[in-house]
């Protein structure tokens, strides 16, 4: 049996990102589907203090072991099985869902897969569905602290396409025209560690 994968940062950021998406997660009997459950610590946490719905896990196929290891320990009811998302899929295994979140994500792809990422979620959420989008995020092209500038440097020594995004690049992109609807800012968090919440909802034209 795999051993549980483990983030420090998940464990420690976990209690601050409950205390927002609890706001807006709240209709009954909805489901979440999380972008990048990366440990699966989040999906094994969140579900809990929130039995009112269903967390449907996804990442790259390698990290899907590690998300069940959590969940067979958790034992949670409202959790499903972890499905294998790529972004840049034509055909997402999830087609409809009521709420998105994703958590450090957007600064490791490239921002081709922002897009996409944007653009399929546009396509997935139900109308008025709320997305929350946690991570650090530059502002009027500037960092928010410096320890955002390093990790902006490690990231980009990693993959040159990877990088610390700006507020309002997420924005307008979210903004753009797909099919039918956008994704609108409605609020901005300010989050522990110069991390933030961004959350949209779906509006459709």
């Amino acid at each position: 049996m795999i051993n549980k994968p483990f983030s420090e940062s998940c464990e420690q950021n976990k209690d601050p990102i409950l205390s927002i998406i609890k706001r807006y997660f709240v209709e009954e009997k909805s489901i979440v589907l999380e972008i990048g459950s990366g440990t699966g610590q989040h999906a094994a946490y969140f579900p809990h203090h929130l039995s009112h719905l269903s967390w449907q896990p996804s990442d790259t196929h390698e990290n899907l072991q590690g998300i069940e290891a959590w969940q067979r320990s958790a034992n949670l009811p409202n959790t499903f099985a972890p499905v294998t998302l790529d972004v840049s899929q034509t055909v997402w295994p999830v087609t409809s869902v009521d709420y998105i979140f994703s958590a450090n994500t957007v600064h490791i792809m490239s921002w081709q897969s922002v897009k996409l990422m944007m653009a399929g979620i546009r396509k997935i959420l139900k109308p008025n569905g709320i997305f929350c989008l946690y991570g650090p995020f530059n502002y009027d092209g500037q960092f928010s602290s410096p320890s955002n500038a390093q990790f902006d440097l490690w990231l980009k020594a990693r993959n040159p396409e990877s990088g610390v995004r700006d507020f309002e690049a997420l924005c307008e992109l979210a903004n753009q025209q797909g099919s039918d609807a956008t994704l609108k800012l409605i609020n901005d968090h300010d989050m522990p560690a110069n991390n933030r919440i961004l959350v949209f909802q779906k509006q459709t034209t």
